[in-house]
């Protein structure tokens, strides 16, 4: 089903732990991987050192935000228990922390104690969960108490499963209809409103079902939250032009246009720089067509 590309007011103000950010032009979120198992071998950090100049490269060329995961999500993968994720994640923080004390830092897991311990001990500014709370119901819970914002994906099944025939009756409105009840029990039980929806391109969606979500983008804006995307040198990419994740940036850059156009809010991006073009390209089109309209 193609929806029609209507754009929806959405919620453009979120308190990042007493500070306020405006939404008011798409945002990019520099990925910090921690696993030894990425899919992406380019994006892997394998020392202290490593992760200070990733870091501070993405900060100098646009990246609003820096997303720190110790859990490979990629298709098949086995997710690390508590205590490996805590061990390769709380020392990065403490680095970013030092070194980048103004950073708006975010952290990729589902875990409801590590998302509560990265918080209160770390001063981590926002929690992004692929699963929206389904993997640990605890998760809810923990955002309310820590007040701060909060991303939710789209997943269906698990990392292990989760490419494993992976079927909808409509994927647009079935995924849809889910972010209304997620958003709902958020907002109506535990009085949160600092919230992204992210679809989740490749988690648990065919080839088709990517490219189907990513024309019809726009339409989860209705639900009045931004929308993230992550789509940055997956499959979906890879898999059409026959190349691999390290040949996929050229791709990645043309998706994500598509995606800025069809009212994403914010792009996860391994590279940050083409991001930023793309972002800076669009808006000048956009401010020009607005200034001859104006006249």
């Amino acid at each position: 089903m193609t929806h029609k590309n209507t754009f929806f007011p959405v919620k453009k103000t979120f308190n990042f732990r007493g500070n306020l950010l405006h939404v008011d032009f798409p945002l990019i979120m520099g990925i910090l991987n921690l696993t030894p198992d990425s899919f992406y071998e380019g994006s892997r950090i394998g020392n202290e050192e490593d992760l200070i100049l990733r870091a501070s490269n993405m900060l100098k060329e646009g990246a609003h935000i820096l997303d720190i995961g110790a859990c490979s999500t990629r298709p098949g993968a086995e997710q690390p228990d508590e205590a490996t994720e805590r061990k390769r994640l709380f020392p990065a923080l403490q680095v970013l922390r030092k070194n980048f004390p103004d950073a708006i830092l975010s952290v990729d897991t589902w875990r409801a104690s590590i998302a509560r311990e990265a918080v209160y001990e770390f001063g981590v500014d926002m929690i992004n969960d692929i699963s929206a709370g389904n993997l640990d119901p605890a998760m809810f819970q923990t955002i309310a108490e820590c007040r701060v914002p909060y991303i939710m994906m789209h997943m269906q099944g698990t990392p292990q499963t989760m490419q494993k025939n992976p079927v909808y009756q409509d994927v647009v409105q079935d995924i849809l209809s889910f972010f209304a009840r997620k958003t709902q029990e958020l907002v109506r039980k535990f009085h949160v409103h600092d919230l992204f929806i992210d679809p989740g391109f490749g988690f648990g969606k065919t080839l088709e079902h990517n490219y189907i979500l990513l024309e019809n983008l726009n339409v989860f804006r209705m639900l009045g939250f931004p929308v993230v995307v992550g789509i940055s040198r997956k499959s979906m990419i890879h898999r059409i032009l026959s190349c691999s994740p390290e040949e996929a940036l050229n791709g990645t850059t043309v998706l994500h246009t598509i995606a800025l156009l069809k009212g994403a809010s914010i792009l996860r991006v391994h590279d940050v720089k083409p991001a930023t073009e793309a972002i800076r390209l669009l808006n000048f089109m956009k401010k020009a067509n607005a200034d001859t309209e104006g006249k």
